[in-house]
């Protein structure tokens, strides 16, 4: 099995296990409202390219609020969360797409570290590597905007470049931390960053803001 459908099989255990209106690190949403993001993702692109281009604040999206309405009651979660472990449809922009592994692993933490008490997960070594060789992409994205230059590390497998620039800093952790690091959910990720005093200062005002 792909470690995208392994990692997919144990956030639909935790979907099935978590209240639905528990709280995720992503501002605005319960878990409910992940759940409905990711089957639209995957099944119905379009409504969320429209949430987009109404600029709604999180938990104020039309098509999003729709869906998760939809699985308000035990019954309606239940299909919502079989909709996702169906994976996606045949013919889904998003069926073989490289970065569902990052998308998965990030969105499950959303759902484990919401509430600030969960301790951290060790993923199997292989799915650790697969995650490490797909984040570099998704990295380069998240950190466009530093005003310094980033480089992450992974303890055992080395760095990676994600921005360049004249003076950077080093960002060094777990590879699940790293990328929640990358992707925004910087309060809720353990790990170091190292460098010059003034690179440090404005990369760590950048990351808070």
């Amino acid at each position: 099995m792909a470690w995208v459908e392994t990692e997919r099989a144990e956030l639909v255990r935790t979907l099935r296990e978590a209240d639905p209106l528990a709280p995720t690190l992503c501002e605005g949403w319960d878990v409910r409202r992940l759940l409905a993001h990711l089957v639209l993702r995957e099944h119905a692109p379009w409504k969320i390219a429209a949430d987009a281009v109404r600029r709604q604040k999180p938990g104020q999206e039309k098509q999003l609020g729709a869906v998760a309405a939809a699985a308000s009651t035990p019954e309606g979660y239940a299909a919502l969360v079989d909709r996702f472990a169906a994976g996606p449809g045949r013919f889904s922009p998003y069926r073989l797409d490289a970065a569902n592994l990052v998308e998965y692993v990030i969105h499950h933490e959303d759902i484990r570290r919401g509430d600030g008490t969960a301790e951290p997960r060790e993923l199997p070594a292989g799915e650790q590597q697969a995650l490490w060789k797909q984040l570099g992409l998704m990295a380069r994205m998240g950190y466009r905007g530093s005003p310094v230059g980033v480089e992450l590390a992974l303890p055992g497998s080395g760095r990676r470049r994600v921005k360049g620039g004249k003076s950077s800093v080093l960002v060094s952790g777990d590879v699940v931390d790293l990328a929640l690091h990358a992707m925004g959910r910087r309060a809720a990720a353990n790990v170091s960053i190292e460098g010059g005093g003034d690179a440090v200062r404005m990369f760590r005002q950048w990351a808070a803001d």
